[in-house]
């Protein structure tokens, strides 16, 4: 095992995983206040409107397909009667469906920042890498998804990406799984440690906080203001006598 592959694929993903936890650690004690989306919907909402569900929805679908085909092996979905070509169908046909969404409704965001005079100022160049950093991280992924399952015939990323992804939990790394893997499947997995290193400095940050207090928080009752002399301003005219 060359030096290279040591470095991608044992080192890099704890440096990842230590910059990801202690950089949000780190922000949620000194930049509570910057702990936000930043949303821009009063400088514009036609087109949010469009991106923002279409990108969120489908990077919801995107996370639940890799949490399934990393996290979970491969004979526990055997075991369940998930057979490997079942699973092959379903994941590929999810996943470029799922792909394809987020990546639209990140063009419309882009696009909606790049041609919306206030959003476009509102846009900070952390607020462009960051973009460009998704961008990267789901082409290669969608990329990787087509070139491997639909024109090369198939790829079972769970016998060499996922356990490789497992072993770094274990704490026994094993680079040479990530060495046989194509080289989309690895510029795609190293793309991702890089995004999850600068995500705790982005706006991605809003993704981790989920407003559980909405559910039980009371409702707002909102009361008119009685008429009293004096809490309306006068009419022009005369007023009718009663």
């Amino acid at each position: 095992m060359n030096t290279l592959d040591v470095i991608l694929w044992v080192v890099a993903p704890y440096v990842s995983l230590t910059v990801f936890v202690l950089g949000h650690i780190w922000r949620y004690r000194y930049d509570k206040f910057g702990w936000t989306t930043r949303s821009s919907q009063m400088y514009e909402s036609r087109l949010l409107r469009i991106g923002s569900p279409l990108f969120h929805f489908g990077i919801l679908i995107v996370l639940l397909g890799h949490v399934g085909g990393l996290v979970i092996p491969k004979g526990w979905t055997e075991a369940a009667g998930v057979g490997e070509e079942a699973y092959h169908v379903l994941a590929v046909v999810l996943g470029t469906i799922a792909g394809v969404a987020t990546l639209g409704g990140l063009a419309v965001l882009i696009y909606r920042r790049r041609t919306v005079g206030p959003v476009f100022t509102a846009t900070t160049r952390n607020d462009k890498m960051m973009y460009a950093l998704l961008t990267v991280v789901i082409v290669l992924g969608l990329a990787a998804t087509v070139a491997g399952n639909v024109v090369g015939g198939g790829y079972d990323y769970r016998a060499t990406v996922s356990p490789w992804f497992r072993s770094i939990f274990y704490f026994q790394p094993d680079p040479a799984l990530m060495a046989q893997a194509p080289l989309l499947f690895r510029l795609h997995a190293f793309s991702a440690l890089v995004l999850f290193a600068v995500w705790p400095f982005t706006r991605l940050v809003h993704m981790l906080t989920a407003p559980v207090g909405y559910l039980t928080r009371p409702y707002i009752v909102y009361r008119s203001r009685e008429e009293r002399p004096g809490a309306r301003p006068p009419r022009r005219g005369w007023e009718p006598i009663r």
